[in-house]
C-alpha cells in the first residue's frame, strides 16, 4: 500500500514537472498531473529505457522526458480542439 502511495507522489511530482518545464497547464489538475506522470513514464521507459536515477520504479529521466513529449501532445490537441470550436 506504501509504495502505491510512493508511486503516486512521484508521477504526481513527475507530471508536474513537466507541466512546468512546457510552460503548460495539464488539464485535470492533481489528477491530470498523476496521470500524465505515470503515462509519460510509461512512455519513456518503454522507448529510452531505464536508465538514470530509479525512485518508486520510475527512472526518473526518462520518465521526466516521457511526461514532457505527452503534455507536449496534450497541449496540441486542446489548442486544436479549442480552434475548431472557434
Amino acid at each position: 500500500m506504501l509504495s502505491f502511495l510512493w508511486s503516486l507522489i512521484i508521477g504526481g511530482i513527475i507530471g508536474w514537472l513537466a507541466g512546468l518545464i512546457m510552460g503548460r497547464d495539464i488539464p485535470g489538475g492533481v489528477i491530470g498531473n498523476i496521470i500524465a506522470g505515470f503515462i509519460g513514464a510509461w512512455i519513456g521507459q518503454a522507448i529510452l529505457g531505464n536508465w538514470g536515477p530509479v525512485v518508486a520504479d520510475f527512472a526518473i529521466l526518462p520518465a521526466l522526458i516521457g511526461a514532457i513529449a505527452l503534455v507536449f501532445i496534450v497541449s496540441l490537441i486542446m489548442k486544436g480542439m479549442r480552434k475548431s470550436t472557434d
